[in-house]
């Protein structure tokens, strides 16, 4: 039988049939996708091929092999530096939630985000939450970031899961298509979710007032189906977003402007640090660039996983 996988909760997982049916499925003996050094070998939104067997009364699966993946996004693992962890795969977009403060989001974190889509081939889309709750000059703030990104080619939309402000425009984007939000614990995923299929009422819990953080509703990555024609992938909360698997030839590629340039680059394999001749840093000087995304790459490059809860803009604007 083949079916895919809507909800993974590390030894188990739920598997939708292709007649619609759900069943409990789990991995039997030695199963590891070659190549990629998971703590979770089967992620959700997996197309997996099982068998059905029957225990007493109960009938579960065993899932026996997963079809080929279009895509998948993956972190490092929080407590296992050598490990990643497959967040969803078979995503046609991604939102990154992002809130301006309760709790802030900054952008050496939106930029791993955006780079982690780039290397992995799906479509981005930034969602500025919480704008009902701005002041004038929060709401600038939050205008020049939209615009930053909207200059690289990113759809950025201001939104109130709160309000339903522009909650319309989100559901259109997601037609017919898997979608993932994602962002920092508290942003609002889950009233976000709720407030594009009220039925789903995911549990939502209130900002720490202690830590300004949001505390962890979801506890493991789930799909559901939407009565407008698409599905959702509710994912936990993440505090950091690692980049992984990326050479460093390879990660200027993933900044669509400065892939855009480096063509120009007297030297082919320039890293557009300390090199003669180098198009982007030119483009820097002549301020046709943004300087937190170069500080971003630069971070990413130097394996600087600690430095998300940043703004690099305040630095250089």
């Amino acid at each position: 039988m083949k079916g895919t996988v809507y909800k993974s909760t590390g030894s188990w997982y739920s598997v939708k049939a292709e007649d619609g049916t759900f069943y409990d499925c789990r991995i039997k003996g030695r199963f590891r996708i070659q190549g990629i050094k998971s703590t979770n070998p089967v992620a959700v939104g997996d197309r997996v091929v099982f068998e059905l067997e029957q225990t007493g009364d109960a009938v579960t699966g065993v899932i026996k092999d997963i079809e080929n993946r279009d895509n998948y996004i993956i972190r490092k693992s929080v407590n296992l530096s050598k490990q990643t962890h497959i967040i969803a795969a078979n995503v046609d977009l991604c939102f990154l939630v992002i809130t301006l403060n309760n709790p802030p989001t900054f952008t050496a974190f939106i930029d791993r985000f955006l780079v982690t889509c780039e290397a992995y081939h799906i479509e981005a889309v930034l969602l500025f939450n919480k704008v009902d709750a701005l002041s004038d000059e929060e709401f600038g703030e939050v205008k020049f970031l939209a615009e930053l990104y909207r200059d690289i080619g990113y759809t950025c939309i201001g939104i109130s899961a709160k309000t339903g402000k522009n909650i319309e425009e989100v559901k259109a984007l997601m037609q017919g298509k898997t979608s993932i939000f994602s962002g920092h614990s508290g942003v609002g995923k889950s009233t976000l979710v709720n407030a594009i299929e009220p039925a789903l009422d995911l549990k939502t819990k209130a900002i720490s007032d202690q830590h300004m953080q949001g505390q962890h509703t979801t506890t493991f990555a789930e799909m559901f189906d939407l009565d407008f024609g698409a599905r959702i992938i509710d994912t936990p909360g993440i505090k950091g977003f690692g980049v992984v698997d990326m050479e460093k030839e390879e990660v200027g590629d993933y900044f669509p402007e400065f892939f855009e340039l480096k063509d120009q680059c007297k030297f082919n394999n320039c890293l557009h640090l300390e090199e003669p001749h180098c198009a982007i840093k030119a483009a820097l000087e002549e301020d046709k660039l943004y300087w937190s995304r170069y500080q971003s790459y630069r971070q990413i490059l130097e394996g600087d996983d600690e430095n998300y809860r940043r703004t690099n803009y305040d630095q250089n604007q």
